[in-house]
This record gives structure tokens, C-alpha cells and sequence, in this order.
């Protein structure tokens, strides 16, 4: 394979599911994405349900599966277990309550079927009000679950969670959820679409009929005993290249670090990952290999692991960038 050694843009695949809204282009400038209601910018994406395409530079128009099947070892470095992209990574806008829903994980997935799916969710912007339900109470069993869902209390069951810019929330795969109205968020999550349906607040779709429910198998895959907080603290580090950083997160399939960003300075990598940087605050200009590219605030870049050192020039004194990245193996 030959090496790829420039930082990558994407084009961004926009999603109009029926809880989307405007703040993709009102809050964040999206100019390119369609008119009317936008839920989802699939940022980096490399599959067939929702292609990323190199936006500019000299790969500008290439399909990531290209890129992938001419570049892969060079994009993901060592630490990726396998031949594919392992991540998707989007901007949502939940101007509605998502569905209640829930994805299988690694072991459900293989005695049940579908695609793994764990994610997390960094909150960009919250209105006063906005929450995420995330997880189930003490003591429910599947009988009490399932007669929820019949009699339309099932929210009755859920962990209400208060969100606000900068709070972070992890769902394994089994912790059933949904993202409550008045939430941008960014999502990085494993490369999977399996999602199981399991309530929807009554709506219907244009043809004025419900969207279809999967509660069979979503009662294969739920997580009964869910103890654990969904919502993460931020933790202080040590500096990275010079910059103050925190960890946000960190899973067995991806860790995100928030990286303030005060003028021009040059990252470092170790080679053995793929970076992508997300900009939170503020735009930034990457450069590497003779290669520049403009990041705009609330949009991505992709750093492939042979590229080990990029600038950054951030567009005003105070940046915050998320760096994506693979955690390093147990």
C-alpha cells in the first residue's frame, strides 16, 4: 500500500430524519446542507449507507473506501484490530426527542446479529431545559419494560439526565436511551447503523403511519443492571505539545481529549493511531505535508497515523479542538 501522509476534509453526509432541525446551518454555517429540517453531518464516514468524499487537496472526490482500500494500513496505524475504518463520527440536532432505542454490543451482536454500537456524546450547545434519557432505573426487569412500552410509560423507567454545553455522556452498547429536544451534540461512536427501535413517542412519519419498532430485539440486547453513571467528568492531564488538555473519555474503541488552543503550534503523534480533530470553539487551519486545509468551528479533520506532525493555526486566541483517537490496546 502507499502511504498517505495529508490531513483529510470530508464532505459532510447530512441525514433529514423527521427530529432534525436548523442549527446546522444557523449555528454552525453549513451552507452546503439541504434545505428544510437536518438531523445528522456524517463527518467521518466509510460506509456504503452514507460515503465520506474527500472535499479538497490532492485527493479531492476519492470515496474514504477508496482512500481505504489504496491507503488503509497508513490511515489507521497499528493500533486498529482490523481493515476497516473503526469509527463514525457525526454532528447531531435534535430539535425532537429522539426515539427511545438501544444497539447490541460486541457479544450480542454475535449471538443475536447486527453491528455492534457503542458511543458517547459530547454536548455542544443544550438549551436551558434540554436533557438525555440514558439508561434504565433500578429494578426494571424485561416484563415490567415491555409492559411499559404497551401502556406509553416507558419514560417513567428512564434515567433523566440535565445536560449543558460540555458535559459528556457514554452508551455502551445495551444502555437503553434517547437525546432529548434542544441538543447539538457530537457523536463518535463504532463504524455500526444497527439501532433497535423501541418506542416513539407516538409519532408518525410523513406518510402518517409510526415508524417501525424492533422490540423483540431490542429486549435480546438491553442492559437490565445498569448501575453506572452515563455522565462522564472531564479529568485534568498533563500537557500535550504545549497545550492544556483533559480527557473526556475513554472506552476500549476510542478515547477523546479536549485541547486548548492559544496560537500557532506544531502536534505530535506517536504513528500508531489516526487522529481526527473536531473544532469546538473556534475554526483552525491544519497543515502537514505541504498540505493546508481550513477546519471551520463545529466541523472535523482526519489526520492519518503516518502523518506524525501537523500546525495548527487557530482562527482567534482561544480554540478548543477535540482529538479523536484509538486508545492504546490492554
Amino acid at each position: 500500500m502507499e502511504t498517505l501522509f495529508v490531513p483529510l476534509r470530508f464532505r459532510p453526509v447530512y441525514q433529514t430524519y423527521l427530529w432534525g432541525g436548523e442549527n446546522l446551518k444557523t449555528r454552525l454555517g453549513r451552507t452546503d446542507a439541504p434545505e428544510g429540517i437536518v438531523a445528522e453531518s456524517w463527518e467521518i464516514s466509510d460506509r456504503d449507507d452514507g460515503m465520506g468524499v474527500v472535499a479538497e487537496g490532492p485527493f479531492e472526490g476519492k470515496t474514504f473506501r477508496e482512500l481505504m482500500e489504496a491507503h488503509g494500513s497508513s490511515i489507521l496505524g497499528a493500533r486498529c484490530g482490523s481493515e476497516r475504518f473503526p469509527l463514525l463520527i457525526k454532528v447531531l440536532d435534535a430539535a425532537q426527542t429522539l426515539s427511545v432505542q438501544v444497539h447490541p454490543n460486541d457479544e450480542t451482536a454475535r449471538e443475536f446479529g447486527g453491528e455492534a454500537k457503542t458511543e458517547m456524546w459530547y454536548v455542544l450547545e443544550a438549551e436551558p431545559d434540554a436533557v438525555v434519557y440514558c439508561g434504565l432505573k433500578e429494578g426494571v426487569t424485561p416484563e415490567a419494560f415491555r409492559a411499559a412500552i404497551e401502556a406509553n410509560t416507558l419514560e417513567d423507567w428512564m434515567k433523566t439526565i440535565p445536560v449543558k454545553s460540555g458535559d459528556a455522556i457514554f452508551v455502551p452498547g445495551g444502555r437503553v436511551h434517547a437525546i432529548g429536544a434542544g441538543c447539538l451534540l457530537l457523536e463518535v461512536q463504532q463504524n455500526s447503523n444497527t439501532t433497535y427501535r423501541i418506542y416513539d413517542w407516538g409519532r408518525v412519519g410523513a406518510d402518517g403511519k409510526g415508524r417501525e419498532l424492533h422490540i423483540d430485539k431490542a429486549m435480546e440486547v438491553s442492559l437490565w443492571e445498569d448501575p453506572d453513571s452515563a455522565l462522564t467528568p472531564a479529568e485534568p492531564l498533563e500537557p500535550f505539545c504545549g497545550l492544556a488538555r483533559e480527557k473526556i473519555m475513554e472506552s476500549p474503541y476510542f478515547r477523546l481529549e479536549s485541547l486548548k488552543v492559544t496560537g500557532e503550534t506544531v502536534l505530535g503523534f506517536d504513528g500508531e493511531s489516526f487522529q481526527v480533530l473536531f473544532a469546538i470553539e473556534q475554526g483552525f487551519t491544519v497543515t502537514g505535508n505541504g498540505e493546508t486545509v481550513d477546519v471551520p468551528q463545529g466541523s472535523s479533520v482526519l489526520i492519518p497515523a503516518a502523518l506524525r506532525e501537523v500546525s495548527i493555526v487557530p482562527d482567534a486566541a482561544d480554540a478548543r479542538m477535540m482529538r479523536v483517537f484509538l486508545p492504546e490496546r490492554a
